[in-house]
Formats: C-alpha cells, structure tokens, sequence
C-alpha cells in the first residue's frame, strides 16, 4: 500500500502511517492535563500533532528522532493543518524507508554540480582559484557538500540544498560583479563557494537533520574557516606557491561575517566590498525560497494569504497569480 505523504494531506482526511518525530514537547492545558506537542515530518514537509491526555506511558515511548504509526484526523486550525492524534505506536528505523523521510532537491544534482564546477573554471589563475581547486578536487568534500541541506529547518532545508543553494548564489555572483565592476570577481565568487562550506560539519543529515555536537558548540562560520586553515597545503601546492595572507584573510572574512549583523551570528560585520555582497545575496536567496515555501505550503488554496508566520513576523501575500482567489 503507498504511503500518504503529508504535502497530500487535506483538512478532514484520516491518516494511518509512519512519520518521523522532529520535535516533542510536553504541555498542559488549562485544566492542567498534560498532551504532547509534535513536530511530524515526512520527506515532502512537516505538520504539527497533538495527542490529548498523555499518559507517562504515552510521553516515555518515544524522543525526537524516532519514528512512530499514527493514526489520526488531519484538521484545519488558524488556516494550518494539524494532525490530532488518536493512537500511536514507535517503530524501528530498521523498519521504515528512510527514502520516505529525507527531503530532496527536484534538481539534478549532477548538473548542479556540473555548473558548479562551470562557474569557477571562469576564474583568473591565481590564488583565488587555487583555493577554489582544492576543494574541488576533495572527492570526499564533495559528496558531502552534494548531500547537505543548507539548513534543518529553513531554507534549503533538503538532501542537496545547500549544492542548490549555492549554485543560485553563483549565477546571482556572475551577474552582480558585470554590474559592479568594483568588485574582485574571483575573491566574490571563491567567497560564495564557501561562506557556508562549515555546514557539511555543522549539521547531520544521514538518518534526520539535527546539528552535530560541534556544530551546536561551534558552528558553520567557524567551521568553515578551520576547513579553509586544512585546504591551505592543497591550495599552495595548486597554486606553485604560498597563499598570501592577505587573500585568505579577505575570504575568512567573508565566511565569519556573511550572517551581517552581530544579532544573527557573524562576530565580524562586513567590511569589504565583496563581503557586503556576499551577506546581501546569500540573506536574498534565502528569503526568496523561504517566502516561497510558506505560499507553497499554505493550506487553504482560496485565500490570497498564508497563515501568520512567526518566524517571519507577518502573513504573505499569495496574489490571484499565485493560486489564491479569496481575501
């Protein structure tokens, strides 16, 4: 029997099947009983779970990463669908396909590589490019960098989407600096390539998306500039001599400060020009696909509107374009 995949759900359907527990929490309502709080995903997105009047048997029998059989209603509530819990019961990884869970982009991953790749053989020989080679030419890099989603949660936030995520920004790369002749193309594009390169360290992505250890203690920024402090050998041995301080520092500088504001994580602002165009790219396109995904993801087809979004402080507007026919 196919399994129901939770992007087919609609408000009303009952739904009998295994999904993946992202998140658990336990609450109390007004009259001080106890429920669990899900987050449910499956590879094509997440809904939200209530289960009412959780026993300790109930709230002991799983923990966030495992996988559970639901059975249930889905309903519309404040214009999102959630799935209120009737039963439920835990089951092995060993026992599921964990194809069924595991987000992927729709792009050819062998063709985003492929204009990966494309893009920066456009680059000057130099250090720049040798920098670029020597992680082009570390197989085990790259199969990494081809799997990782660029986010758990966020944008990207599938198997090749931090590859997807990148490629975008290139093509972004390539035509900003025709328009801004200012800009050292190489440093730009060698900047893009790894101002998120940190990810492949700082986040898990074989069974569920979680973060590492290190990368909780740690993170991507300052990962991303260890990796660049190991490719260092390689990239001299490329380029026929050593790297100039000067340039690795520039791209350090660009991997701690593309985040742009203190407040979201960078301990550096940017302060050069291929830094500020780094962080303004980088912040566009993730935006674009996260404004995207909440349309996509909306649950009633005949309004102009999402559902509010708290992370975004704000409800998007859909338009007649987009699908929505209503107010």
């Amino acid at each position: 029997m196919p399994r129901t995949f939770v992007c087919d759900l609609s408000d009303g359907d009952s739904f009998h099947d295994v999904l993946m527990v992202r998140d658990k929490q336990v609450r109390t309502n007004r009259n001080g009983t106890r429920y669990l709080q899900l987050e449910l995903d499956d590879r094509s997105g997440g809904i939200s779970g209530r289960h009412w009047n959780s026993t300790e048997g109930d709230i002991g029998a799983f923990q966030a990463g495992e996988f559970i059989v639901v059975d249930g209603k889905v309903q519309l509530f404040q214009s999102q669908l959630q799935l209120i819990i009737h039963s439920f019961r835990r089951i092995d990884a060993d026992s599921v396909r964990l194809v069924d869970f595991l987000p992927c982009t729709d792009k050819d991953v062998d063709q985003l590589e492929n204009r990966l790749r494309e893009i920066l053989e456009t680059m000057n020989p130099g250090p720049y490019r040798a920098i670029a080679q020597a992680y082009l030419v570390d197989r085990q890099f790259i199969e990494r960098f081809r799997r990782a989603p660029a986010g758990v949660r966020n944008h990207h936030a599938y198997m090749g989407g931090l590859l997807e995520h990148v490629v975008a920004l290139l093509e972004l790369a390539i035509r900003v600096a025709d328009l801004y002749p200012q800009l050292h193309r190489d440093l730009f594009l060698v900047g893009v390539l790894l101002h998120d390169s940190g990810k492949i360290r700082e986040l898990e992505y074989d069974r569920l998306f979680a973060y590492t250890d290190e990368g909780q203690l740690i993170g991507h920024l300052v990962q991303g500039v260890e990796m660049l402090n190991e490719k260092l050998p390689l990239a001299a041995e490329i380029h026929g001599e050593a790297i100039p301080d000067d340039v690795v520092n520039e791209i350090k500088h660009i991997i701690l400060s593309h985040h742009g504001q203190y407040e979201f994580g960078s301990p550096k602002l940017p302060m050069s020009l291929e830094a500020v165009a780094v962080h303004y790219i980088d912040n566009l396109d993730a935006r674009l696909h996260n404004f995207g995904l909440r349309i996509k993801e909306s649950a009633d087809p005949h309004s102009r509107w999402s559902a509010f979004d708290p992370s975004l402080g704000r409800r998007i507007y859909k338009g007649s374009a987009r699908g929505g026919s209503g107010h």
